[in-house]
């Protein structure tokens, strides 16, 4: 089994955190037990908005699938089932909350849901879906009631107490995936597909596979993504070099193409994301 305490995860994804901050409270978790080995970590959002207010939070997500228990008003996708599993979303995760609600959530690792349930995960791409689709009706059951009044660090420790009702099967393939997200997670000079299938031996088609069944999406594109997190980051840490040196440093050709693939990602170019502008040239703040 792959030593699940690898990182397979970036600390970046939401868009002008301290927006976000002004208006609703985000948690993280850790996953310090067994389940660890297909969980990241828990997370919790809670807000309660004056009437008629909203919020639009923006979330460049993860290479992975989420399972959630939401209650208050339900965002797209929602049906009148709350307790749910989001599959990567390939696009800026866009989403306005308003009135009082939370989310109670786990994160998996990548591919760590399709390993769980023994499930690949493509069909969830981009959308939501019950969680009974993927894990044992008694958890679904137990999820489903959680909720207010219960403190929400509670709530946390009931999913995990939950999900170690599931029997996970061994999986090989699963624990190889893994190994491939940590190593390019922690050598930041594997940007390139030709890199991994090299690292890992496996041929192109082995490795598409793999990352279709597991995580949805191919590694192409969870290369580029991890190098969007990273670029963010930087930006939100406060990086104030030439846009041109930073794009260089995270394997893009020129700033042009990072440009391009930022601003189609994140919805404002570097530069307009490191100045706290949209494009319509509104502060962002």
């Amino acid at each position: 089994m792959a030593d699940w305490r690898n990182t397979t995860s970036t600390g970046a994804g939401v868009l002008r955190p301290e927006a976000l901050a002004a208006h609703a409270t985000l948690r993280r978790y850790p996953c310090d037990g067994p389940l660890g080995h297909w969980v990241e970590n828990y997370w919790s959002l809670e807000w309660d908005l004056a009437d008629g207010a909203t919020f639009d939070s923006a979330t460049l997500p993860h290479p992975a699938c989420h399972l959630s228990v939401e209650r208050g008003p339900a965002r797209p996708g929602v049906g009148p089932e709350r307790v749910v599993v989001s599959g990567v979303v390939t696009r800026r995760f866009d989403v306005s909350i308003s009135g009082r609600g939370s989310v109670v959530a786990a994160k998996f690792r990548p591919g760590g849901l399709a390993a769980m349930s023994g499930r690949g995960v493509r069909g969830i791409r981009d959308t939501v879906a019950p969680a009974s689709a993927f894990l044992p009706p008694v958890v679904v059951a137990r999820l489903d009631e959680l909720d207010d009044p219960t403190p929400i660090e509670d709530r946390v420790a009931a999913m995990e107490a939950a999900l170690l009702d599931v029997d996970p099967p061994t999986d090989p393939r699963y624990d190889q995936l893994l190994a491939i997200i940590a190593d390019t997670l922690a050598d930041r000079s594997v940007s390139r597909v030709a890199e991994m299938e090299h690292r890992h031996h496996l041929s192109t088609r082995s490795l598409e596979r793999l990352f279709d069944h597991y995580v949805g999406v191919s590694p192409k594109w969870v290369l580029a993504r991890y190098r969007l997190h990273d670029a963010v980051t930087d930006l939100d840490a406060g990086y104030d070099g030439p846009l041109a040196a930073l794009a260089a440093s995270l394997g893009w050709y020129d700033e042009a193409h990072f440009n391009r693939d930022f601003a189609a990602m994140v919805g404002t170019t570097p530069g307009q994301y490191r100045a706290r502008v949209r494009p319509d040239g509104v502060d962002g703040g």
